[in-house]
């Protein structure tokens, strides 16, 4: 069942959710359900956008307004406004060289944008056509050697952040993929339902299957040699994943890398506070959008008790489930200092590419304006929960 219920979309989008039919619309089902989708039954990924929804923010009048501010510093990085384009996989399949185009919307917009190790564009191509600096993405791979050919790349092209995601020790069970054939066995039946729904989007044919070639992961080209293909290079991908991955790891990682280090995949109080213990400069409340372990806490309800055990020691950033600029008022009043959007990207640069990812930003800011102004905090870095409604805190 879809996390919002598909519904006709007028001559333009005007909001996230409207992107995210637009996309439904204009790329296969199998790349569409890739983004739209979580483990298990997705209960994680529902919550972790209907808790945020649940949250009523408390309006205030009467308080000077006159003059919003909405921007941070993060990581030592000064941002427009509380936002970071997080790192999506397979970008590239979703519109041309679509990581390109995010980056160079982010850029415009005045915040970062964070490159996956499996992006389709690599680090070297999106660095080439923006001109401000990009994170980077890195698991834990097994190849100890090649990440830290990785980590080197990144340093050398000047990405200022690291961010290690650490919630992927194993691979959780993401039904829909497996049914439409991104994964597992393709039986005859599911070979010809994804010829026929190819056909059906000649549009995307045109514009990405023929005019985004190449279709290769840019970061991992030189590790699959000869191989073209999502399917052979998700194989590797997923035998790089480390189930022994420790605390311990990070100081290999700090041997490596002298930029700014956060973890994503944070949810727990007490691994909050050994992130802080560990030296890293940020971490990421995150439940990979809900597409790892279903049936944990929605990412909203573990901020509160990471943002206290973390006490103001580094930067919380907060991911999962972040749909308007009102949702991120939520999450800071809570205790993030930005927040990361996935979902939200990728829906918007597959229904318009670079000008849907601009859109959606322009959105959110607008959005942070309305909630700044009618909570009556004129300066988003003073918000706390005092701009929630009684028992909103959680």
């Amino acid at each position: 069942m879809p996390l919002i219920p598909d519904r006709p979309l007028g001559l333009a989008p005007g909001s996230i959710s409207d992107y995210r039919e637009l996309a439904r619309r204009r790329i296969p089902r199998q790349l569409f359900d890739y983004i739209d989708g979580g483990a298990y039954d997705e209960a994680t990924m529902r919550n972790n956008v209907g808790d945020l929804a649940d949250i009523a923010l408390r309006q205030r009048v009467m308080r000077d307004v006159s003059d919003i501010n909405t921007s941070v510093t993060v990581l030592g990085q000064n941002l427009s406004m509380p936002v970071i384009l997080g790192p999506v996989g397979l970008g590239g399949m979703f519109a041309q060289r679509a990581e390109v185009q995010a980056a160079q919307a982010a850029e415009a917009a005045g915040v970062p944008f964070c490159e996956s190790t499996v992006s389709i564009c690599g680090m070297e191509e999106v660095t080439r056509n923006t001109s401000a600096p990009i994170w980077y993405q890195l698991y834990v791979m097994r190849d100890r050697t090649f990440a830290e050919g990785l980590m080197a790349k990144a340093k050398s092209l000047g990405c200022p952040v690291l961010v290690l995601t650490v919630d992927l020790p194993v691979v959780g069970a993401r039904y829909r993929d497996d049914r439409n054939g991104m994964i597992g066995k393709m039986s005859p039946a599911k070979k010809l339902r994804q010829a026929v729904d190819m056909a059906s989007h000649p549009l995307w044919i045109r514009d990405v299957a023929i005019g985004g070639k190449p279709h290769t992961f840019g970061n991992l080209e030189d590790v699959v040699p000869g191989a073209r293909t999502v399917r052979a290079f998700k194989k590797w991908v997923d035998s790089q994943f480390d189930a022994s991955v420790t605390w311990d790891d990070l100081a290999w990682v700090r041997e490596h890398w002298d930029g700014k280090l956060v973890i994503k995949g944070v949810l727990d109080a007490e691994d909050a506070r050994r992130a802080v213990d560990a030296g890293v400069e940020g971490i990421v409340v995150s439940n990979h959008g809900g597409r790892q372990l279903d049936a944990t806490p929605s990412t909203i309800k573990a901020l509160p008790a990471v943002a206290e055990a973390v006490d103001g020691r580094i930067d919380v950033l907060f991911d999962g489930g972040i749909r308007s600029g009102l949702d991120i008022v939520k999450a800071m009043a809570l205790g993030a200092d930005a927040c990361l959007i996935g979902r939200a990207w990728a829906y918007a640069v597959a229904g318009r590419g670079k000008a849907g990812v601009a859109h959606i930003l322009d959105i959110i800011r607008a959005d942070l304006h309305v909630a700044l102004a009618l909570t009556g905090f004129p300066d988003i870095t003073t918000l706390d929960a005092s701009a929630l409604v009684d028992g909103a805190e959680f």
